[in-house]
């Protein structure tokens, strides 16, 4: 991600045009359940949006959509905050600091240059802070959420491992645009024709040329409608089974014709396609020993103990006899921290990233990932055939992906549905606030 489209997704300015807002920017846009979405975050939100187009060279829709598409996503972002502060979710300030120094890193800075960066941008490091936070807690809000609504049977599983969908899992990647035309579940027929009515117009366009990703976000309900629709690189099997079957279909470019689900119509055109591979994996045989700050020991102790058993290692002292003795990982201490053979995905992204680095026979330096401290060595390396039991572990990874984004509509759906949400301001075309809905009982 570059640093500008980092920033775009998170950087709050000021700034907007007099009539989309009221002026007094203490004014309460929203009531959401507990809580409140005042005009300051909205314009802030549209400001940052506006910026994020420009430097993309993507045009602004009118006021009007561009004020509902994000009232909307703020009521949502406030809906699951709440969820979140009463389910005790929390992210410390550790686990915070080590997203953000990943986030510098991936934009290739270091933090000094990356925080001069975000200032250049408008934002101060601890408003950038303060958006990692939320962002944060609304994925673990979600994920402790939907991952409960997701059951995967063996017999789904062997019917997916014997599919031809099963088989080209590791063959292609897909990067598909999508346009969601939202339905309410309640919605009178003739709402219903309207909205088909529409779908098959926008699905008419895009076949004429028009450009996906301003017709997504100027029309899409979806979440990431602001994104142009982009669901970004997908294998095969992570693309949501009620449209994966029209995609493989599809040329490059190619549009589907409208599909009805619960949630309204969808429409989705391939964007992009690549081969993935096959299905041979490199694996490392590693072993590592990890030791984690706790209330006894400071993040600089535990961080003195590492680079000490470090020097031990290297003076000839025995990797295995230190891991039993220090190592405070408890799947792989007893074992003389052997990890056995492992593909670099399977761990965090900062012990991947060393693992990938390290030299086969060598020690690593010291390094920290969320877990603690570590020092790790690769033993051998090795392109591995996978074997049954890894293929049979990805079927569930991917049929878990695939039901997890389906889930997770249907769950936003639901709680946006309960939330008791009233509407306090008309958007900028002059629309009268919605009616105020009533959590269900």
């Amino acid at each position: 991600m570059s640093t500008r489209g980092c920033v775009g997704l998170l950087v709050l300015v000021t700034g907007l045009v007099a009539h989309a807002v009221p002026k007094d920017l203490d004014y309460i846009v929203a009531i959401v359940d507990d809580d409140v979405v005042l005009a300051t975050e909205l314009v802030s939100r549209m400001s940052s949006v506006r910026k994020q187009m420009l430097a993309a060279n993507v045009a602004i829709p009118p006021d009007d959509v561009l004020f509902n598409q994000l009232l909307e996503r703020l009521i949502m972002e406030q809906i699951q905050l709440q969820m979140g502060q009463r389910a005790g979710v929390r992210i410390d300030d550790e686990t915070l600091t080590n997203a953000v120094d990943g986030i510098a890193k991936q934009n290739q800075m270091p933090l000094e240059d990356f925080k001069r960066a975000l200032e250049r941008d408008g934002m101060s490091y601890g408003e950038f802070r303060d958006e990692v936070r939320r962002e944060m807690t609304i994925q673990r809000v979600q994920r402790n959420r939907v991952n409960n609504r997701v059951y995967l049977s063996d017999e789904e599983i062997d019917a997916f491992l014997v599919s031809p969908l099963g088989q080209r899992t590791l063959s292609d990647e897909y990067r598909v645009g999508h346009i969601l035309l939202a339905v309410p579940t309640d919605a009178e027929p003739a709402a219903v024709v309207q909205a088909e009515q529409e779908a098959n117009s926008i699905y008419e366009q895009l076949k004429a040329g028009a450009d996906f990703r301003q017709m997504a976000i100027a029309r899409s309900s979806d979440s990431r409608a602001l994104e142009g629709g982009d669901l970004g690189w997908r294998k095969a099997g992570e693309l949501p089974s009620l449209f994966a079957e029209q995609v493989f279909e599809l040329n490059v470019g190619q549009t589907a014709t409208p599909i009805r689900s619960n949630s309204g119509f969808h429409i989705v055109q391939l964007l992009e396609k690549r081969g993935a591979g096959t299905e041979v994996v490199e694996q490392m045989l590693v072993r590592h020993i990890l030791v984690k700050p706790s209330e006894i020991r400071s993040e600089a102790d535990a961080q003195a103990l590492i680079e000490d058993i470090h020097r031990r290692i290297l003076a000839g002292e025995d990797f295995g006899a230190l891991a039993r003795l220090y190592s405070e990982d408890p799947g792989s201490a007893l074992a003389g921290g052997d990890l056995g053979w492992s593909e670099p995905e399977k761990f965090a992204p900062e012990f991947a990233d060393v693992l990938r680095e390290t030299p086969v026979e060598k020690l690593s330096e010291p390094f920290h990932t969320n877990f603690g401290w570590h020092v790790l060595q690769v033993m051998d390396r090795r392109q591995h055939d996978m074997s049954e039991d890894a293929r049979r572990n990805l079927a569930i990874r991917v049929l878990h992906n695939r039901r997890y984004e389906e889930e997770l509509q249907e769950w936003l759906k639901e709680i946006r549905d309960e939330a008791f949400v009233e509407i306090r301001v008309a958007n900028a075309a002059g629309k009268p606030p919605s009616a105020v809905k009533p959590k269900a009982p």
